[in-house]
């Protein structure tokens, strides 16, 4: 099968679930719109994405760059997989693709015909090549982990890539379609990653690392109703105010990111459309569980009831999001549970808590800027108002944007963080909050939750299932060692001179960062 059907939110897996090869898999729900016009070909696309000056090609380097994530991934390049704006996966370079009866197993079928902007053919071997970039001893990817499962990647002939997994993972598509996945040329089992050669529907003209990307539109792309704009412009501003400014003014067509603190400002601008949608990013405060004072449950627990969270709900998002339930697991996500308690503010409660741990009062650092995300700053100061008639008296240790993510994030005990989130439980789980995660910056571990990751990655069930990660959430939230207060709405605005499908995917901003292949000129 090339595609596995997922239910939308709200609806039980069991009844909804579609069986493929007797692995099911589900997905998020895509944010409905008014129907568009239909597309057509033409015009200029101007987009305001960040960039940085240490940008690579290399797609085993990518990371948080939008002018890398959007304009190479979602533009020039394709995966094995990808989810539609419906939120199922689809097949994308893959005709079709089957497991096996214990889903360890996975079988692809490449499309035929398909080449790349230098000429070539796609072949197995390129995605064999691909993938194997990120894998083995001497890799440095950021996609290591990512392709951690895999044992083995077989080409039998030309139009088929096999993949031999460790253990049986009913979620296998949705990993081929992480943005660091994508498929270049091989030459001798090798790709030349810096001079972009993908079979997307744009071909690459330039790019000043930081500053902007120029794309062009492949006339000869390979799927229908895709790749409109003839010339692409993504440009990096990093000052929300100039964002904004930018899109007012018409320097650009299109920003993600609203400064929800000026959203008001849009709102005077009859030809911007701010474009909301639910999805599964959300804001955290990880804390070192293997450091004192976090090494204690009870000083953990007391922090999460010393936040006012719908305070901050309504300060730093202004609404437009909802409570974080100290779970990474959003209302988008297939398998959230919603009878997860939601934490409320009890000073009492953390007081009670920290007497247990031996504290009277208790003084730590939070380290933040807004780097970490819009308002991260007011954030940590909103929590060290509410904490201190918790008996918590918060430092909030402001520190410089640039460097944050190389300086700050997993070099300190306490500090603000964001997540995109995953589109699949198995995935935020094995990425950040297993024992042995490179990622997992509260250095949490807890046995039980690691043998259900196990088990849960290879059941087939889907309602054992659902009840497995229903009590990874209820571990997470009340023994780990990360305070998630905030599950924030995708907030982009455009110009209404750029159409959109009827329906945009929540699985990330811009139209899960494909806005480039799917909007066109109006």
């Amino acid at each position: 099968m090339s595609r596995l059907i997922l239910p939308r939110q709200g609806i039980a897996p069991s009844r909804r679930a579609v069986l493929a090869g007797g692995a099911a898999v589900f997905a998020m729900a895509a944010a409905p719109r008014a129907r568009a016009a239909e597309p057509k070909k033409g015009g200029e696309f101007r987009l305001v994405a960040t960039g940085n000056t240490s940008d690579s090609h290399d797609p085993a380097t990518w990371g948080t760059s939008g002018i890398i994530n959007i304009g190479l991934w979602g533009a020039v390049y394709n995966n094995l997989t990808e989810v539609a704006p419906s939120g199922e996966v689809i097949g994308e370079l893959a005709e079709s693709f089957e497991p096996s009866a214990d889903a360890k197993t996975w079988t692809f079928r490449l499309r035929d015909g398909i080449r790349f902007h230098g000429g070539q053919t796609l072949e197995a071997a390129d995605v064999a090549a691909s993938i194997n970039h990120h894998r083995g001893e001497a890799t440095t990817s950021s996609a290591k982990g990512i392709v951690a499962p895999i044992a083995d990647v077989r080409t039998p002939d030309a139009q088929t890539v096999v993949f031999e997994l460790h253990q049986g993972n009913a979620d296998f598509p949705f990993i081929l379609t992480d943005y660091h996945l994508v498929i270049g040329k091989q030459d001798e089992g090798r790709i030349d990653w810096q001079t972009p050669n993908g079979t997307g529907g744009y071909t690459f003209v330039s790019h000043d690392p930081g500053v902007r990307m120029v794309l062009e539109r492949n006339p000869d792309y390979w799927k229908d109703g895709r790749a409109h704009f003839d010339r692409v412009e993504l440009i990096s501003i990093r000052d929300p105010a100039a964002r904004m400014n930018a899109l007012v003014t018409g320097e650009v067509d299109a920003i993600s990111s609203v400064d929800i603190k000026s959203m008001s400002l849009l709102g005077r601008a009859p030809e911007i459309e701010v474009m909301e949608t639910p999805g599964t990013q959300h804001y955290t405060f990880p804390m070192w569980c293997d450091t004192a004072p976090f090494d204690d449950v009870n000083v953990r627990q007391a922090l999460k009831l010393g936040l006012d969270r719908e305070a901050m709900l309504q300060t730093i998002l202004q609404g437009h999001g909802s409570v974080g339930r100290d779970s990474p697991i959003t209302p988008a996500n297939r398998f959230f549970d919603p009878e997860l308690a939601v934490p409320t503010y009890d000073p009492e409660k953390a007081k009670a808590l920290l007497k247990k741990a031996g504290h009277d009062r208790l003084a730590v650092d939070l380290s933040a800027a807004d780097a970490a995300f819009a308002g991260a700053v007011d954030a940590a100061t909103l929590f060290q108002e509410s904490a201190s008639a918790a008996g918590i008296d918060l430092n909030v240790i402001r520190e410089p944007d640039d460097g944050y993510w190389s300086n700050v994030w997993l070099k300190k005990p306490f500090c603000a963080c964001y997540w995109a989130g995953r589109p699949t439980e198995d995935w935020m789980f094995s990425q950040v909050y297993a024992s042995d995660s490179q990622w997992n910056d509260a250095h949490w571990k807890n046995a039980r939750f690691d043998s259900l990751l196990l088990e849960a990655r290879a059941e087939l069930d889907q309602d054992k299932r659902a009840e497995m990660y229903g009590e990874m959430q209820r571990i997470v939230a009340t023994d780990g060692g990360t305070i998630i207060p905030l599950y924030a709405n995708y907030v982009d605005a455009r110009n209404t001179r750029i159409a959109t499908g009827e329906e945009v995917s929540t699985a990330n901003a811009l139209d899960g960062w494909k806005c480039i292949e799917r909007w066109w000129v109006a």
